[in-house]
């Protein structure tokens, strides 16, 4: 059997760079997961449907954390959301596919399946959650060949009929919350793109294209210049 380690390594290099946390974190393989899924308990698990297919844990050992990624009302924002840009950061890394909603729930079984890589998470010294990946061996991701257990457009066919959220940005920028709330009509805001410059296409949050605004029928409109693959999408 070919090892998925490359893969979980990748998938947990893009999750602690996405995790809302006030420190670096530090990533390193966990080894007795059996035990540890006793301390474990309820964590922020989603699955992931594409290409290569995989079930994601994470678990935070400290909640104020989150509280203060959540804003002023941490009590209007649940911690799967929270946790969400990390979850799709680490899924980014297993090629076209959608990842499901997120739940809070019991994850001692996932964190104890053999086929699980774990991760420590630790910051300074400090252990602050752990990350578990569970990859479904059934294609190809970025480079890695994994068995193939069942046919890729098999898996994809399943999906066929689930809606994505496709995006066209032309821009972005960085504000503080101080100019964001001296805000009112009329400002301008500039982004970080001249004109003429081609927008970015993305769907579910992730590169996919290039193009040029158009206007049809006084509707706007986008007309696709480029197609990215998904290496490209990725950088």
């Amino acid at each position: 059997m070919i090892s998925t380690q490359p893969i979980a390594d990748a998938a947990v290099d893009e999750l602690i760079r996405a995790l809302p946390t006030g420190m670096p974190l530090q990533a390193t393989p966990h080894f007795g997961s059996s035990a540890l899924s006793a301390r474990v308990g309820s964590a922020v698990v989603a699955s992931y449907v594409g290409t290569t297919s995989a079930d994601l844990a994470i678990v935070l050992m400290d909640p104020a954390s989150l509280d203060a990624a959540a804003g002023a009302a941490p009590s209007l924002v649940s911690s799967q959301d929270v946790l969400r840009p990390a979850l799709e950061s680490a899924s980014s890394v297993l090629g076209i596919g959608v990842l499901g909603d997120s739940a809070r729930e019991d994850a001692s079984a996932l964190f104890a399946a053999e086929d699980t890589t774990v991760f420590e998470l630790s910051a300074a010294g400090t252990i602050t959650g752990w990350f578990a990946i569970r990859i479904r061996q059934n294609g190809v991701v970025r480079g890695y060949t994994l068995p193939a257990t069942r046919s890729v457009m098999g898996n994809l066919g399943r999906i066929n009929n689930v809606e994505m959220t496709l995006t066209v940005e032309i821009g972005r920028t960085r504000m503080s919350v101080r100019d964001v709330l001296n805000l009112e009509p009329g400002a301008v805001i500039e982004l970080d793109r001249s004109a003429g410059a081609p927008a970015d296409i993305l769907l579910n949050g992730r590169l996919i294209a290039h193009g040029e605004i158009v206007v049809v029928d006084q509707d706007y409109a986008v007309r696709i210049t480029q197609i990215l693959d998904v290496a490209e999408g990725q950088s």
